[in-house]
């Protein structure tokens, strides 16, 4: 399944460079919401917006994965489909309101994403795909504090690494989700999940 999404968001990025170009355009400005500073940094205020937004949806997502019904047929469905199916679950739409839920998700993000770098194009968000993925791996698949948590300490990571060496911030993020899979393969706050033969 990872492996065809892949496949399907390079077929979406090729189809839109044939209908669109590869020319940057620029993205329109939502909204503008003024600098802060604390303690003589002067902290953007897309970059304040970005993280309330993004912890306001972690909470509302962590309350409806594990307190509602649909959430916890979603994570029935992630589990054991078949089983989940026997016990009555309606997969099929279950499986369509994680869809809908993950592209409402993916809106949200690429909204931000391009008001922090206004530079749109159709391969934008490749990139920050990938690393999405990372930083859900490295804060732990199945958890969305890890998965917050993780895409933090990562941009961390890649701020130090740039203010060391432009060219390697990209390597030195992949590298550390390498030995983070070496040494805890469950991620940060993964649950290693022992298989029942």
């Amino acid at each position: 399944v990872l492996i065809t999404a892949i496949g399907v968001s390079y077929l979406l990025q090729n189809l839109a460079l044939l209908i669109y170009g590869s020319e940057q355009k620029a993205f329109p400005v939502l909204f503008t919401i003024p600098s802060v500073e604390l303690g003589g940094v002067y902290i953007d205020g897309i970059t304040i917006a970005t993280m309330a937004v993004t912890a306001i949806i972690m909470v509302g997502l962590s309350l409806f994965i594990n307190r509602t019904r649909m959430g916890k047929a979603m994570r029935a469905c992630s589990e054991d489909k078949a089983a989940a199916q026997l016990m009555g679950i309606n997969v099929n739409s279950t499986i369509s309101m994680t869809f809908a839920i993950g592209s409402a998700l993916a809106a949200i993000a690429g909204v931000l994403l391009c008001s922090t770098y206004p530079s749109l194009m159709p391969t934008t968000g490749a990139l920050p795909g990938i690393k999405a993925f990372t930083a859900a791996v490295f804060g732990g698949i199945g958890s969305i504090p890890g998965a917050m948590l993780g895409g933090i300490l990562l941009g961390i990571i890649e701020i130090f690494a740039k203010a060391f060496n432009t060219n390697i911030s990209d390597a030195v993020v992949f590298a550390v989700l390498i030995v983070v899979l070496l040494v805890k393969p469950s991620g940060l706050l993964g649950k290693y999940v022992p298989e029942k033969v």
